[in-house]
């Protein structure tokens, strides 16, 4: 958005535009309350991290996928900046579609209760050109790129990558 030449081609995945009717976001709110204040919040424990993977739709991705990234991360301690749960409570939109110049990918895994298709889709309408497509993904849900059904996502990704560029008219 900032920097338009400095992009070809963008892939969303797991993406939130306004977080409208979003459940996960709804109940990270009621938590940001009390993280306001704070640069650091300590909500990274490891249930917190693996919940990451079950929390939309159990069976999705390999529960071991969450026990090794709870593993990898909590060796750096279990706090992390507020930042992004603040963006994602009160920040929304942090991303104007309207701005955005490169053709764009939006992957959302059918079951992702971070942005609902509502949402993704009303900043799919606003994008400023026709290289664009929205892709829901079956069986999955927020963690598209490491879900059992990863393979979906990785060739949608390859497909808008590799597409050629459309002829001028």
């Amino acid at each position: 958005m900032t920097e338009p030449d400095r992009v070809d081609r963008l892939v969303l995945a797991a993406f939130t535009y306004k977080g409208t009717e979003s459940p996960t976001l709804e109940e990270t709110r009621r938590a940001a309350r009390n993280i306001s204040a704070h640069t650091i919040c300590a909500q990274r424990d490891r249930a917190m991290i693996e919940s990451i993977f079950t929390r939309d739709k159990a069976g999705t991705t390999d529960p071991a996928v969450g026990k090794i990234l709870a593993d990898v991360e909590l060796q750096f301690g279990d706090q992390v900046p507020t930042g992004t749960y603040l963006d994602m409570t009160a920040n929304l939109p942090v991303v104007d579609p309207k701005k955005v110049q490169a053709p764009v990918l939006l992957v959302r895994g059918e079951y992702d209760g971070i942005a609902t298709v509502e949402d993704l889709f009303d900043f799919y309408r606003q994008l400023p050109h026709g290289d664009k497509q929205l892709v829901i993904l079956p069986n999955t849900a927020h963690s598209v790129a490491v879900a059992i059904n990863r393979h979906l996502f990785w060739h949608a990704v390859r497909g808008f990558l590799d597409m050629p560029s459309p002829t001028a008219i």
